[in-house]
């Protein structure tokens, strides 16, 4: 087994970094921008953050491709100038830095080893002020091996604010509230029951099925109400304990998930004992690029009740 100290280190150290950068830019949202529906503050986080992750990768593993969200085209243009000088502020670095760490995030194929990342899941949380996350993941031959998502705004333990979760093959999985501080080991629930669970989904219907959401839970016996959080924050809840089921249901035929959007997430979950799988129980496949090509949606669960869910899910015709 390869020793990935050295990632999860990069890793940690990285997805604090861009959630720090990210966390600035929320703090100067002025309610005028949402009035406005403007979302010039989640595209300037968005470069700040990637090129922050991306640069600490070039750095320590410059073989390693990196699929990543964004890409520079638009600043390299000249038409927004402005853009352009507010990550460059954002990210503490030069321009040409700036632009040349964003590309570097511009893979698109599938390798045997390379990095996933989302710079800010979760873009209408952080418009909101709500849950976003930094999610990065390591995958080789097809297999996420390593996860690091940063949840600025997601509560501690000890009542404060922001997280970074992170697993690795051979490392216990664990939640730190500072980039120096105490590794937390974390553990999903040991819920068998299914009318005691508690599920979570995204705040926006658009990203999973509420109304096949409510079918299924009315038939495991659920009847609390649904926690709705943005981003990949979801799957840290339920990787720490703090709910049993996540569903994310597709809302139109032939959709297909990006891989950015759950490799990091997906992989603390199952480090931290749970189950992962697409709505028809298939492991979720990152074998084919930026695409989730091979799968229909997603349920994660803390294993106990994965069976149970994915039949309510199938008896709900998803």
């Amino acid at each position: 087994m390869t020793d990935l100290s050295r990632e999860v280190s990069v890793a940690r150290r990285a997805v604090f970094a861009a959630g720090r950068a990210c966390a600035a830019v929320q703090k100067q949202i002025a309610p005028e921008t949402l009035e406005k529906k403007d979302k010039s503050p989640v595209t300037i986080a968005d470069y700040a953050a990637q090129a922050i992750v991306c640069r600490a990768l070039k750095e320590a593993f410059p073989d390693d491709p990196v699929i990543a969200e964004e890409d520079a085209a638009d600043l390299r243009s000249g038409e927004k100038q402005e853009f352009l000088d507010r990550a460059v502020a954002a990210a503490g670095m030069s321009a040409d830095d700036l632009l040349d760490a964003i590309d570097h995030g511009g893979a698109s194929e599938y390798s045997d080893r390379f990095w996933t990342l989302d710079p800010i899941d979760g873009t209408k949380g952080f418009l909101r002020r709500g849950q976003y996350a930094v999610s990065l993941a390591l995958v080789v031959e097809g297999q996420v091996v390593l996860g690091a998502v940063g949840c600025p705004n997601l509560a501690t333990a000890d009542g404060g604010t922001g997280s970074v979760f992170v697993g690795a093959t051979g490392h216990e999985v664990s939640v730190y509230g500072a980039e120096d501080g105490e590794a937390v080991p974390i553990a999903v629930t040991t819920t068998a029951d299914p009318a005691a669970a508690r599920f979570c989904e995204s705040v926006e219907s658009g990203h999973s099925d509420h109304d096949a959401s409510a079918t299924i839970a009315a038939d495991l016996g659920i009847t609390a109400e649904p926690v709705r959080m943005d981003s990949q924050a979801k799957y840290c809840a339920l990787a720490r304990g703090d709910a049993d089921i996540y569903l994310r249901l597709p809302t139109r035929p032939g959709y297909v998930e990006r891989i950015w959007d759950h490799a990091g997430g997906a992989f603390l979950v199952e480090q931290a004992g749970g189950k992962v799988t697409d709505v028809d129980g298939k492991p979720l496949d990152f074998s084919c690029g930026a695409g989730l090509e091979n799968n229909r949606g997603v349920v994660a669960t803390n294993g106990l009740l994965h069976d149970r869910v994915l039949a309510a899910v199938a008896a709900a015709g998803v």
